[in-house]
């Protein structure tokens, strides 16, 4: 419900720009994550994204892809707009646990090393979703009335951000020894069921650059490359993890109609 209302908020922030702005933009992206590069996972051992990926079957690629968006500028001068943007990811995969396979005993199910047993695959989901809000400064050095319209920007955002997992789950935080009549003493664990949901809203900040080429008088296509930097804290479901990291790098093309 917190972030319907912070998410209704901002489409009314952004829906009185269109009787009076000078462009509406429409997108595609590539987004990668920040949390998927190799320097983000070994720096942050107790990050959800870092855990879920070293535990589990996710393919990193699969969590970096589509992102579309929508945009608005207030021509303020020759040089300069004010830019309004709001955009969509939501990737979501389902794994099974490297290691651990699970087995039933009488006090009920336990992973179980999987070199040394059969067993079914431990399974859940992992999903992400992200939408930011962004306030944005766009400079145009070269205006709006050349063959090539390069520009710049940067500003804050209002990052409206989701995880749910969904399945099973090991316990390692309860282990229990099994007696195996042939191995002897092995480590196990609970295999419990997992639902959890967690929605908030979080603050950043952002930069961009791109280039715009003009198609007749009023439509440009465009390029862009957009930072993003944002960091939620979890307050519900996933309390104990580091803070859940938002921020990566966009790539987008576009259509912008100039009114």
């Amino acid at each position: 419900m917190k972030k319907l209302i912070v998410l209704a908020a901002g489409c009314l922030l952004l829906a009185p720009t269109l009787a009076f702005s000078d462009s509406i933009q429409l997108r595609l992206g590539y987004y990668m994550p920040r949390a998927l590069s190799n320097s983000y996972l070994a720096d942050h051992p107790d990050s959800l994204w870092t855990i879920e990926l070293d535990q589990m079957s996710f393919d990193l690629k699969e969590y970096r892809g589509g992102m579309f968006g929508i945009g608005y500028d207030r021509f303020l001068g020759p040089n300069l707009s004010l830019s309004l943007a709001l955009d969509f990811y939501n990737r979501s995969q389902v794994g099974y646990y490297y290691d651990w396979v699970v087995n039933s005993l009488e006090e009920g199910d336990f992973a179980f090393p999987y070199e040394l047993y059969l067993g079914d695959d431990i399974v859940h989901s992992y999903r992400v979703t992200m939408t930011p809000l962004q306030a944005s400064l766009k400079f145009l050095p070269l205006g709006r009335r050349t063959k090539l319209i390069p520009y710049i920007g940067g500003g804050a955002s209002v990052f409206f951000w989701g995880v749910k997992m969904f399945g099973d789950q090991v316990n390692f935080g309860d282990p229990w020894v099994y007696a195996d009549p042939e191995i002897g003493e092995v480590d196990i664990y609970p295999v419990e069921l997992l639902s959890g949901r967690e929605n908030d809203v979080a603050f950043g900040w952002h930069a961009f650059g791109g280039l715009q080429v003009p198609v007749g008088y009023k439509a440009t296509i465009e390029a862009e490359v957009r930072y993003h930097n944002a960091r939620g804290r979890f307050e519900d479901m996933f309390v104990g993890f580091d803070d859940f990291e938002l921020g990566g790098l966009l790539l987008t093309v576009g259509l912008s109609y100039w009114f």
